[in-house]
């Protein structure tokens, strides 16, 4: 009883401590006071460098020792069969709720007359997207951050040193790898009892982009299908997979809403990674061997809001341009999002950058990419939190059927 009350004690101060940070930084980013949005964009910056800096290694180890641990290549096979699974079904699935409420809502143009010439051709070449998975430098795989590079490299490294016949040799690495591993989850230790201050950072900074204001310029069907796709994605259609399962959708989402508050501030699910982890183990209960390893590989490629973000964006898009929208390139459209969702990085902006080179590479004019910018810093919040809440979801049905 006495652990428990302890448990429930550092809990309530966690929240206490958030909530403090929240209003800190609201009334901070309201404020003009110098001093105090010099300390925020400070904290800010710092604990960004810190997630980048530790997010990479940690998707890289984890999925190294998840799979040197691994007792059995058929208890391994079933993890990833899993994970997979339901990591490709929500993201085609929110792909999908974006293309129905795309044809709902139908936003209109915007009425900037794009002319096509007859002779315009819109190329669908995706081959160079694939090609940039094969790294030619381990190094700069982790410093450009590409992390369908770093899975790749980190899945051949564990698969290797489990194919090692040298008993002794493959002890020493697994040992070495191990050890890193437990580094770098010490180091998350840290950062979590320091957070708040990072929390006051992030939301400052974005109090004052809010500020600034937005501008829809007539945009507000096509900003009204990606925030209800990522709310239905997340209140609706994750919870009842949970429910499905016969797991307490509401236990989880409370036991996530630390680390959804700073996904959403900072914009990116590879750096909240550490806390995804963390929480998963301490407060949802995942075993260590599913989080370790589901939630890394999640993190690289479960993107439910920006499957979303890329389907709504690039059909109207193609419709401002004059491209005719039929079923079958809505078909289309919604397995390409789905994969190119898939090969996005969990960095900010990543969907926005993402949906521009898919535009250019069909040279589709992006002249309203332009206009999306000013509202895109909340869509993009709403992503982020939506694809941690996603992958909290499938790690905790993956641990369920383990």
């Amino acid at each position: 009883m006495c652990e428990h009350n302890q448990c429930c004690g550092i809990h309530s101060s966690k929240w206490l401590y958030y909530l403090i940070a929240i209003v800190l930084g609201v009334v901070g980013g309201l404020s003009e006071i110098g001093f105090v949005e010099q300390v925020g964009k400070c904290c800010s910056e710092i604990f960004i460098r810190i997630f980048k800096c530790i997010s990479m290694p940690i998707i890289s180890l984890s999925v190294i020792v998840a799979l040197t641990r691994s007792n059995s290549d058929k208890a391994m096979n079933r993890l990833w069969r899993k994970t997979l699974k339901y990591t490709l079904t929500t993201t085609v699935i929110a792909a999908t709720v974006g293309a129905v409420l795309y044809l709902l809502i139908s936003p209109s143009n915007v009425g900037l007359n794009f002319e096509t010439s007859e002779n315009s051709v819109i190329k669908t070449d995706y081959t160079k997207y694939l090609l940039e998975i094969i790294p030619d430098n381990i190094i700069g795989a982790f410093s450009e951050h590409k992390v369908l590079s770093i899975l790749l490299i980190s899945v051949i490294f564990g698969i290797s040193i489990r194919s090692i016949e040298d008993t002794d040799a493959k002890r020493t690495l697994k040992s070495f790898f191990d050890g890193l591993h437990s580094i770098f989850f010490t180091i998350t230790k840290f950062i979590v009892k320091i957070l708040p201050l990072g929390l006051f950072g992030f939301i400052l900074v974005s109090v004052k982009e809010l500020k600034s204001g937005m501008d829809l310029n007539g945009m507000g069907k096509y900003f009204s299908v990606i925030i209800l796709a990522n709310i239905l994605q997340g209140l609706i259609v994750l919870p009842a997979l949970l429910a499905m399962k016969k797991i307490n959708p509401l236990r989880n989402f409370k036991a996530m809403m630390p680390v959804l508050s700073v996904a959403f501030f900072t914009k990116s699910s590879s750096g909240t990674l550490p806390l995804t982890i963390d929480t998963a183990e301490q407060r949802i209960g995942i075993k260590k061997e599913v989080s370790r390893f589901a939630l890394p590989l999640c993190t690289t490629i479960n993107m439910n809001g920006c499957a979303a973000f890329i389907f709504t964006t690039v059909i109207y898009m193609m419709q401002n341009y004059g491209i005719e929208i039929s079923g079958y390139t809505i078909i289309t459209w919604i397995l390409i999002s789905t994969l190119a969702a898939v090969g996005n990085a969990g960095v900010p902006m990543g969907c926005f950058f993402l949906s521009a080179s898919l535009l250019s590479s069909m040279d589709v004019p992006m002249p309203l990419l332009g206009m999306i910018l000013p509202i895109y810093s909340v869509i993009d919040m709403l992503e982020t939190s939506l694809n941690v809440w996603s992958d909290s979801c499938v790690a905790s049905v993956v641990d369920k059927e383990i």
